[in-house]
């Protein structure tokens, strides 16, 4: 029998240490000693070797070669044993380990016996050697059930109990019977020792699960408080976007009347702090929607002209404004058409442009697009963006992708925004499966590259139709149902169709509109998705079931810019999707289609002159 504190180690997920956490009472011991028995039934062989050697060199080659094999046949039948009862401890088959290592420690406890009775001069003293050995590896393997280890080790105190017998009345008997008390001074120690031990472990164990328990109920809360969170400012910043319709729908409507220079002046601060406004929320209901990984990626056919037009052409003029020079180089062999989604890679590369002419006093805006063929099917995208600003320092490099953080605290009040926008860019270049990288220097610039990869459609662009022209001429006149509960946006779109030239009736919810709908021919229906009584989906689908207006052209109006939102508005039935506040140019251009009915309006839209409204 032989103890090692680092030999199970490895084996503490396996059957063994199952059988040493079973019940307690005989069986929880037996267990016990099985694992510790398992786990060291190797070294056994080595220590049995060690013996045999001993005794060989005291009773001779025959004897040691007799006790060896028998040992080892002992030990394997042990082994095998106990290897096929490990899995019954627990099923009353408990006493049967400590009967079966008792019978095969009588093998191991033979070795004293023969050494002391071989007559040789050192056999006395390799029997006591051999004895007290045997004890302090039984106890040393069996430390943590000194029950079992008492009946385990019992061979080896027959064995003593044999030659005290033998030394009655002898010079001998005292001083050997004087080595018992030492030997089992020295065990009580190693027991009492391993379990004092082996208490602090299991205290610090309990402790350590209870900070572990206490830790996942932090995270759980934390969890709690961040989803709770993230809930709130995706619907405070979703539900801002109504009124802020109102706001920026009333600063176009005033923008259109006569006005003084110093109220047109104030106008436009009106204006522009309505559309900062605005891109803050977009900005918090992105970094939102990011966070409760409900962040949607659209995968269709995208053409890398429309997209290089859609992401500069608000930026050059822009540059130009500010007295910048804006270049675009394209390098590489470029696809005309690949698969990926063309808003989210706007989203990002027009942050990077944004931020390029917001912080550029003087000089160039640099647009670089490089395209690195993967295979035939497969292209790697770079877009860089490369100013002649102020630079970063390495410092505020670190810091540059988190959120809420400008590199200068004070471009905050200077030129406004959360100090999201990289984030945001650079979480959404992860989830395309791309990254953001920046390369500055203080004085000398810095360069923005976002890297991408997407799928091959196309090489080369194939000969496109003629779009249909379904423009209405001068003078004509539609007749707009517009579907709205809210009434300051009601009275905003009642006047602007108004001020156009268009006949305009009204419907504060959805039972009213299909009511109307039902006596009365429209030629285009603008249709809320949010309201009392019924919603602006049943109502579509109502229209759409039967009546005069079956064709007329709809389109459903939110302030939800998600794209499953689109999706589920076209296939209740409308045929566009105007996002809150309404922008009137995206929404005059859908309303020259209508004269070519729905067919007018699919077919410009299928062409992208009015993609932004769909």
């Amino acid at each position: 029998m032989v103890g090692s504190e680092d030999i199970g180690k490895s084996l503490g997920g396996g059957p063994s240490a199952k059988v040493a956490g079973a019940g307690g009472g005989g069986a929880g011991e037996a267990a016990q000693a099985l694992t510790a028995i398992l786990q060291t039934q190797y070294l056994r062989y080595l220590i049995i070797a060690s013996w045999a050697v001993g005794l060989f060199g005291t009773v001779g080659l025959v004897p040691a070669l007799v006790w060896f094999c028998g040992t080892i046949a002992a030990g394997g039948v042990r082994g095998a044993f106990e290897r096929r009862m490990a899995g019954r401890v627990d099923a009353g088959w408990g006493l049967l380990f400590p009967a079966v290592a008792t019978v095969t420690t009588a093998a191991w406890a033979s070795a004293p016996f023969l050494a002391w009775f071989s007559g040789k001069p050192f056999g006395q003293s390799l029997a006591v050697a051999l004895l007290i050995g045997g004890y302090v590896l039984v106890f040393s393997q069996l430390r943590s059930s000194p029950k079992q280890a008492i009946v385990i080790s019992s061979p080896y105190s027959l064995v003593v109990l044999v030659i005290l017998g033998s030394l009655w009345g002898g010079p001998l008997f005292w001083p050997l019977l004087s080595i018992l008390p030492f030997t089992a001074a020295g065990l009580f120690v190693l027991v009492t020792m391993t379990l004092l031990r082996e208490e602090r472990i299991k205290a610090f164990q309990e402790h350590q699960a209870h900070l572990i328990e206490e830790l996942q109920m932090a995270r759980d809360k934390a969890d709690a408080a961040n989803h709770a969170k993230s809930n709130f400012l995706g619907v405070i910043s979703h539900e801002l976007r109504t009124p802020m319709n109102g706001v920026l729908g009333a600063a176009q409507l005033l923008g259109a009347t006569r006005l003084e220079a110093t109220q047109r002046e104030y106008l436009s601060i009106i204006r522009n702090s309505g559309d900062n406004l605005l891109s803050l929320l977009n900005d918090i209901l992105d970094m939102t929607k990011i966070e409760a990984g409900k962040m949607t990626f659209e995968v269709i056919d995208v053409s890398l002209d429309d997209l290089h037009r859609r992401i500069t052409g608000p930026f050059v003029a822009q540059a130009e404004a500010r007295g910048l020079e804006f270049r675009s180089t394209f390098v590489g062999d470029m696809p005309a058409t690949v698969r990926g989604d063309p808003l989210r890679v706007c989203q990002v590369v027009q942050n990077l442009l944004s931020n390029a002419v917001k912080f550029t006093e003087a000089g160039i805006i640099d647009y670089r697009v490089e395209v690195m063929a993967i295979n035939d099917r497969r292209v790697a995208f770079a877009f860089s963006v490369t100013d002649s600003g102020s630079g970063i320092a390495p410092g505020d490099l670190e810091r540059l992708f988190q959120p809420f953080t400008q590199a200068d605290a004070s471009s905050t009040r200077r030129f406004g925004g959360t100090g999201l926008g990289l984030t945001i860019a650079r979480r959404m270049a992860h989830i395309m499966g791309g990254d953001i990288s920046v390369s500055s220097e203080l004085g000398r610039g810095s360069t923005f590259t976002f890297t991408v990869e997407a799928d091959v459609v196309e090489w080369q662009e194939e000969a496109v139709a003629e779009p249909i022209d379904a423009e209405i001429g001068e003078g004509d006149s539609l007749r707009v149902l517009v579907v709205e509960d809210h009434p300051v946006n009601r009275m905003i779109l009642e006047a602007w169709l108004g001020s156009a030239g268009h006949e305009a009736a009204a419907a504060e919810n959805g039972q009213i509109a299909v009511d109307m709908a039902a006596r009365q021919a429209f030629d285009l229906i603008i249709m809320d998705v949010n309201m009392p009584v019924m919603d602006g989906l049943s109502a579509t689908r109502l229209i759409r079931s039967a009546g005069a207006n079956r064709e007329t052209p709809i389109a459903v109006l939110s302030a939800s810019a998600r794209h499953e939102d689109h999706e589920a508005g076209l296939e209740a039935g409308a045929d566009a999707y105007l996002n809150k506040p309404i922008d009137f140019a995206v929404l005059a251009r859908l309303m020259q289609t209508v004269r070519g009915g729905r067919p007018g309006v699919h077919a410009q839209l299928e062409s992208g002159e009015t993609s932004a409204a769909a």
